[in-house]
């Protein structure tokens, strides 16, 4: 792992611990807020509960942050943190719903600094260290799997050509001998 990996996970994983931490304490402070997207995913399939679904946020985001920061599954886990940023994002920072100027300013900060953390982990899911990726593993695959037919198919043609000229030679013999 290069210098500015094992320094810019934890960097980046930090907010996550420390935010999901106090949502597993205090999930009361954003219960709230969460009620009306409670209700809405309630049909999904989700739970109703408001402070249920703020602690699993929370543990999520420790969990995520764990991960990435000690770079364990660190693609998996920035994805399992942008998956929890989105709601965050849409209920803790509201800026379109503000009719004061000074919060609609604040509020719209945080949601842009939320996106940027987003962009952030985003980036951290797709980071193969270098190496190279699934899809270009595949296509590499592929490609081998290509020229070792193409290979097989001018040898099968070699080896015919062969059988033939052979088989040409043989019949000639046995015409000569013959004669």
């Amino acid at each position: 792992m290069t210098l500015v990996r094992r320094v810019a996970r934890p960097m980046l994983a930090a907010i996550f611990v420390v935010q999901g931490l106090e949502q597993l304490r205090h999930p009361g402070a954003l219960a709230d807020k969460v009620e009306p997207l409670a209700r809405k995913v309630a049909p999904l399939g989700l739970p109703d509960d408001p402070e249920l679904l703020v602690r699993a946020n929370g543990a999520t985001m420790v969990g995520g942050g764990a991960l990435l920061a000690t770079g364990h599954l660190p693609r998996l886990a920035s994805l399992a943190l942008a998956g929890s940023i989105i709601p965050t994002t849409y209920v803790g920072h509201p800026f379109w719903a503000e009719t004061d100027p000074t919060m609609k300013r604040v509020q719209r900060i945080g949601f842009l600094k939320n996106v940027g953390l987003l962009g952030g982990l985003l980036l951290a899911a797709v980071d193969t260290e270098g190496r190279p990726g699934l899809a270009y593993r595949a296509g590499m695959a592929g490609d081998s799997a290509k020229r070792a037919a193409q290979r097989a198919r001018r040898e099968a043609r070699y080896a015919a050509r062969s059988a033939r000229r052979e088989a040409k030679l043989a019949a000639t013999q046995a015409h000569d001998a013959l004669t």
